[in-house]
């Protein structure tokens, strides 16, 4: 019992963790009373209650499972979600993990379905009351032993009217036991994130799960942690199981090398904190927050701080310092240079990216485009009714998207919206739209029906998402922290070779948009570190079809020489060299010839440089590196109070402590979940352009439908707006 009790205490301030730092906050100091409902009500239900969803009818002698509403039968043991239209092997149990998200099944989530009924199907998988759908040989005596799980009456006018028998399920003690049982528990649940004013969006994280059933397990009785144990004895073990995981990643920068990133933000008041984090090919870690308001434009105490950050991780280990825009980047860089002859500084390629998609936004024809999509988007959005009709019509998708930012946003927005134009024409055209006036009868009507029917908008449409997609794709790559110095300079040319080709009949559009990107890759992305990732790629040095090796040649020898800058460390690395580029020794094996396209090119050298070792060490510790900061949803505004000088020295260190384990838990998400698009937001953030009337007078009615909203307008301001709480809430009530 002690064991199970330390497992749930765990995994209670792992969730706490992870939702504290979003925009509402839990009081720690109080002793919730819905939070000791909560523990009571979360136990475990008697396997022999039979489960209160299941009807038998004489028509189909078998019970029929609530999910099947949402999914189509196909031959065999398949199923197809009606969400997703992803086909399963393995029938309705297989549907039921795919709905609810749930990970560690075997199933790959469902990306379309609804919040609401992800959570109900949850609630059916933890009742522990569902009975399997029985196979078709099924006997006859088990047939009518589950037929008489409930009572079927036909009503006189049911039969005269040749309708099907109406069935009337009485309500048997246990059966009422159970769902009282579950009802309750799902009550506790709601008032415990209500009470605490906990963001919606925690019930989709995997300690939320992980908490639920460890609960459940330790049966009734449990006597959950204190606000006290929360915030000293289980503060202090977790915060040690993360240190510990960001040693083991130390363990390889020896050979790997990391990668320093400052993620940085700034306001109007002249406040700034910075966010250093490390990152290496096994993951990237939150290092430290620091409050640089008051000497944040002193070139003496930012070098002595960025001195500080590269003797924490070891100058030897260090091969980039990335860094955005909004620091004294030359000022930083010159001083790198002149004190570590082996450090480079870049800028970080996801904030250029955006950039670069917010001048594309900018352009007159794309910005009109985008205008007259928010028309649409808006009307749609600001009316119940409206969403209920569209979701009818594209079968339960969104028609937006919320980018990482504002820019993405657009251009995201655009994309889902040409991919739905077939459903959007026919919803505006459908007697379902025409014959309701709550919304058909409305001013914005017209001018939507307008927008949809209008061949030149999609057009506008068709170009605005060719022009953009091959720049996502490149921030897709870049973002999330993994190594992808590599493949930049690739991406970057490839994507400038197809607006060429795209405009091959139009040289004033095309100018207008190269001129963009050489101004953001050119002139501010682009650095000999790249160039030299690219020349050591495998899958790009052995490419026929790779014209730029000659052009990146030069940049490659300089960054040999800042990496091997002793004549002794470079005495063999010509001969390497050779080798490498015309592919002898282990470089031509077989192995090594079919990993090119396949393996990460860090790997490949680790597993087949043996025959140039010193190129050999050079080529892991640059292809290993990051080209961006993590672009997900900080929360500044909880790092503002954590320096704030109204805390006393003991709260400051709780909530780093607090700010510690919330980042780190975040980052380790992030590097797992491989199939989540890293550019685009769960929820629609109801706060934004694309779905906000500025005249509207209660934004909150969207609250029931929608998680937190993001400001992602700048990568340096991007933090959650309040928009339930004020901006002075306090965490932990310290």
């Amino acid at each position: 019992m002690g064991a199970k009790k330390s497992l749930s205490s765990r995994l209670l301030l792992v969730l706490f963790c992870l939702s504290s730092f979003s925009s509402r906050f839990v009081d720690w100091s109080v002793e919730s009373p819905a939070r000791s409902v909560l523990m009571n009500d979360l136990t475990p239900h008697d396997p022999s209650v039979p489960s209160p969803l299941l009807v038998s009818t004489p028509d189909n002698q078998f019970p029929l499972d609530v999910c099947w509403e949402y999914a189509d039968k196909l031959d065999g043991n398949k199923v197809r979600c009606k969400f997703c239209q992803r086909v399963l092997n393995g029938g309705i149990s297989r549907l039921k993990h795919h709905l609810s998200r749930i990970p560690s099944k075997g199933v790959n989530p469902c990306s379309k379905v609804r919040d609401d009924i992800t959570d109900r199907v949850r609630a059916l998988i933890e009742s522990k009351d569902d009975v399997k759908e029985p196979p078709c040989s099924m006997s006859s005596s088990k047939k009518q032993k589950l037929s008489t799980s409930v009572e079927v009456k036909s009503s006189p006018a049911s039969t005269l009217g040749g309708g099907k028998p109406h069935v009337c399920m009485e309500a048997a003690s246990p059966l009422s036991k159970a769902l009282s049982l579950q009802e309750e528990a799902e009550r506790s649940i709601a008032l415990f994130f209500y009470e605490n004013r906990l963001d919606f969006s925690v019930a989709r994280s995997p300690s939320y799960q992980l908490m639920v059933d460890a609960v459940g397990k330790c049966g009734p009785g449990l006597d959950p942690p204190t606000a006290e144990s929360l915030r000293t004895t289980w503060l202090g073990k977790i915060k040690s199981e993360v240190s510990c995981q960001s040693k083991e990643i130390q363990k390889e920068w020896a050979t790997t090398g990391c990668t320093i990133i400052a993620d940085t933000w700034t306001d109007s008041k002249s406040r700034a904190l910075i966010n250093f984090l490390v990152s290496s090919p096994s993951g990237t870690f939150f290092h430290k927050s620091v409050d640089a308001s008051s000497y944040f434009k002193n070139m003496k105490c930012l070098a002595d701080l960025f001195d500080s950050v590269i003797l924490d991780c070891g100058p030897e280990n260090v091969v980039q310092i990335i860094m955005d825009s909004t620091l004294n980047y030359t000022g930083i860089t010159n001083h790198i240079i002149q004190n570590y002859g082996t450090i480079f500084v870049s800028p970080c390629a996801s904030q250029c990216m955006n950039l670069l998609l917010e001048e594309f936004s900018k352009v007159d024809w794309v910005n009109r485009c985008i205008l007259q999509a928010q028309t649409v988007s808006k009307f749609i959005y600001n009316n119940s009714a409206m969403i209920d009709l569209m979701k009818r019509f594209t079968g339960g998708q969104e028609l937006i998207k919320t980018g990482i930012t504002k820019s993405v946003s657009h251009f995201l927005s655009l994309q889902s919206m040409l991919k739905l134009r077939p459903k959007l024409r026919h919803m505006f055209n459908s007697p379902e739209y025409s014959t309701d006036s709550s919304y058909s009868s409305k001013p914005q009507s017209i001018s939507c029906i307008a927008i949809v029917e209008d061949n030149e908008f999609w057009r506008a449409v068709e170009e605005s998402v060719a022009i953009s997609e091959p720049f996502l794709r490149v921030l897709r790559e870049v973002t999330g922290g993994k190594p992808a110095v590599g493949s930049i300079y690739e991406l970057m040319t490839r994507a400038k070779e197809f607006l060429r080709t795209y405009y091959i009949m139009d040289e004033s559009k095309c100018k207008i948009f190269l001129d963009i990107v050489d101004r953001k890759w050119r002139d501010q992305l682009h650095t000999p570190l790249h160039s030299a990732a690219a020349f050591l790629n495998p899958s790009i040095q052995y490419n026929p079809e790779i014209k730029f090796l000659g052009l990146i040649k030069e940049d490659f020898f300089k960054v040999l020489e800042k990496l091997l800058p002793v004549p002794d460390m470079r005495r063999d690395i010509t001969n390497q060299i050779f080798t490498f580029t015309r592919a002898k020794g282990m470089f031509g094996c077989g192995l090594a010839l079919e990993a090119r396209d396949t393996v990460a090119p860090g790997l490949w050298w680790e597993q087949y440089g043996d025959s140039a070792p010193a190129l050999q060490r050079v080529a892991i510790r640059i292809l290993s590196q990051a080209c961006s900061s993590f672009m997900f949803e900080n929360n500044w505004g909880a790092f503002q109070q954590m320096h704030s000088e109204k805390r006393n020295k003991i709260d400051k260190e709780t909530m780093a402590d607090v700010a510690y384990i919330n980042y780190n838990l975040k980052l380790a998400r992030l590097m797992k979940s491989s199939e989540a698009d890293p550019i685009q937001c769960e929820d629609i953030d109801m706060t934004f352009e694309w779905v906000e009337e500025i005249d509207s007078s209660s934004p909150t009615q969207w609250l029931d439908r929608f998680g937190s909203a993001l400001d992602g307008s700048d990568l340096n301001t991007r933090q959650f707006s309040v928009s339930i709480f004020g901006a002075n809430d306090h965490l932990f009530g310290l």
